[in-house]
């Protein structure tokens, strides 16, 4: 094979690289700025605020993760975390004694004339339903995060292929046409009886 045929190939390739690297980007921001918009469009509707800071989360485990949110409103999936582990999980918890839904469900149960249990029960599963889906936005939120990423390095990358093809193709216009590379030699058998 001639070098120039040899660089010719190795070039396009390059090139062909490129473009699927440009179209990859492209596909991951696309999927970045939808996930992203989705997520944001839907917590926003809930109109869900963080409480002003202070007594209501003057706690250590509220407090650090809640106050750099204070007055503002959620709508993005690192808000949704912050306010589903550490502003709905904290108050659960201390409702119910540490004790999950699952728990007091099967202790209302048992229990079924006790109407205060019942009222813990609902209160347990409608703030653990709103927490998993709080944490359901917040990891859409971070699969949009990492879809950007993706772009940032497939659009890098393409950047790189396409200057080595353009140097590929300089290359290949100073490269003699009569150069070979991976040239085949063959040897001549040896006699079996030698």
């Amino acid at each position: 094979m001639t070098r120039k045929s040899l660089d010719a190939l190795l070039t396009t390739g390059g090139l062909v690289v490129a473009a699927i690297l440009l179209v990859s980007g492209g596909l991951l921001t696309w999927a970045h700025t939808f996930v992203n918009d989705q997520v944001t469009t839907q917590l926003t509707a809930q109109q869900i605020h963080f409480p002003p800071a202070g007594k209501a989360t003057a706690d250590p485990a509220i407090g650090p993760f809640i106050n750099k949110y204070a007055d503002q409103q959620l709508v993005n999936g690192e808000q949704a975390r912050a306010y589903a582990d550490h502003f709905i999980a904290v108050h659960l918890k201390e409702m119910a004694g540490g004790q999950t839904y699952a728990q007091l469900s099967a202790k209302s149960q048992a229990s079924p004339n006790d109407e205060a249990l019942k009222g813990q029960v609902q209160t347990m599963f409608r703030g653990e339903t709103l927490r998993g889906l709080l944490l359901n936005a917040y990891a859409f939120w971070k699969m949009g995060q990492i879809a950007l990423y993706g772009a940032i390095v497939a659009f890098i990358g393409a950047g790189f292929m396409l200057i080595l093809s353009l140097l590929g193709f300089a290359h290949l216009r100073r490269t003699s046409p009569e150069a070979v590379v991976l040239t085949h030699t063959t040897r001549e058998p040896v006699p079996a009886n030698a």
